[in-house]
């Protein structure tokens, strides 16, 4: 019984909050009222899941799953909290399908990809410039480390988790010991 509640609980929490800290407030509730966690328990929750990798919302169901049910607790928590996600993205899928064919949704659809392209177009020029642009000058040791990277991954088809550890290490150094 207290999964079904943990998972009733979380997809509660999944449809009427929109990531990050506005889901606290409602797991925070839901912990309360069911005697699952004190208020100092869930503030202890937060703390740490704001600490891991991972989406905050996750990470807060899977502590307090965790907490009220052990690990069977902590999936069902995150089934809850995903179940939301999971539906509406089955839904748009089952729509689409139906719709495929539609030339109406072929104009929307092409009129959406380029927007698409400009925003990921916007995030990237928005990266670069914080990334290489160091008080308004080109920093040019990251310029450089940037184009290695750059050629590591398409060149030389070395993974992406690789490369960030070669780029982490060349930064220390870099920025770090050398002092660029």
């Amino acid at each position: 019984m207290i999964l079904l509640e943990i998972y009733w609980s979380f997809v509660k929490v999944g449809f009427t909050s929109f990531g990050g800290l506005s889901m606290i407030p409602l797991i925070s509730s839901e912990m309360i009222s069911h005697g699952w966690m004190t208020a100092e328990e869930v503030s202890d929750i937060v703390a740490i899941a704001e600490m891991t990798p991972g989406p905050l919302g996750l990470n807060c169901a899977t502590f307090a799953g965790m907490r009220a049910a052990g690990i069977l607790g902590a999936f069902v928590a995150n089934m809850g909290a995903l179940s939301p996600t999971y539906t509406l993205c089955v839904a748009a899928a089952v729509f689409f399908e139906h719709f495929k064919e539609n030339r109406r949704l072929g104009q929307i659809m092409t009129g959406v990809r380029p927007a698409c392209v400009g925003l990921v177009a916007g995030v990237v020029i928005d990266l670069m410039l914080s990334n290489y642009v160091d008080g308004g000058a080109v920093s040019i040791p990251s310029l450089v480390l940037g184009l290695v990277d750059l050629v590591l991954l398409l060149k030389f088809h070395v993974s992406i988790p690789k490369v960030l550890m070669l780029s982490a290490v060349a930064g220390v150094i870099m920025f770090g010991v050398m002092g660029l």
